[in-house]
């Protein structure tokens, strides 16, 4: 399974990504915000691999991919979408040297578009912790709304729970670009 914007190719994993993955996952910039890492390097292949067999489930409910820039082929984040019944939910994480250039919102836009126009999704949602100021700009960036404030609804394996902003999108909202 591929997909392709204008400067992205997000594609599935595959064994050897497994270390431009842990370029970014083991970075504690780029794991402040999230509910798991700085990853060892046994955890960023175990989740490359976890990736590689959750490809083969049937019926598929769980996409994760590996955001490729089509100018010199680098594997510069990764972006999914799982679904559960007529929910969807995206993330995106990034390495630290890519932020800010507007790769996310490409991204979270084509999983947009994968999950209203393939999956037939009617309500899309995302999660971020309410400090991820980046995160958030790109979730409004796409047209998501600001739903509420999830209080210590996440376990995380740094100790403690976490607070999160969900924003969503529903099918008859969302309006991709021509």
């Amino acid at each position: 399974m591929r997909l392709e914007t204008n400067r992205l190719v997000i594609r599935e994993f595959v064994p050897e990504d497994w270390e431009s993955v842990h370029r970014y996952a083991s970075d504690p910039k780029v794991t402040r915000y999230t509910l798991w890492g700085p990853n060892t390097e046994e955890e960023t292949k175990d989740y490359v691999a976890g990736m590689e067999a959750m490809q083969q489930k049937e019926p598929r409910t769980h996409y994760e991919w590996a955001v490729i820039r089509k100018t010199d082929g680098e594997l510069i984040g990764g972006c999914g979408i799982n679904v559960s019944g007529s929910n969807g939910e995206i993330g995106y994480c990034f390495h630290a040297d890519h932020w800010g250039k507007g790769y996310a919102s490409e991204c979270a836009k084509a999983m947009l578009e994968f999950g209203f126009r393939q999956l037939g999704v009617h309500r899309i949602y995302a999660t971020c912790r309410p400090e991820n100021i980046g995160s958030e700009r790109v979730m409004q960036k796409i047209g998501m709304q600001k739903e509420g404030y999830l209080r210590e609804h996440m376990p995380t394996n740094k100790g403690g729970f976490a607070n999160s902003w969900l924003y969503s999108i529903l099918s008859h909202e969302y309006m991709p670009e021509s």
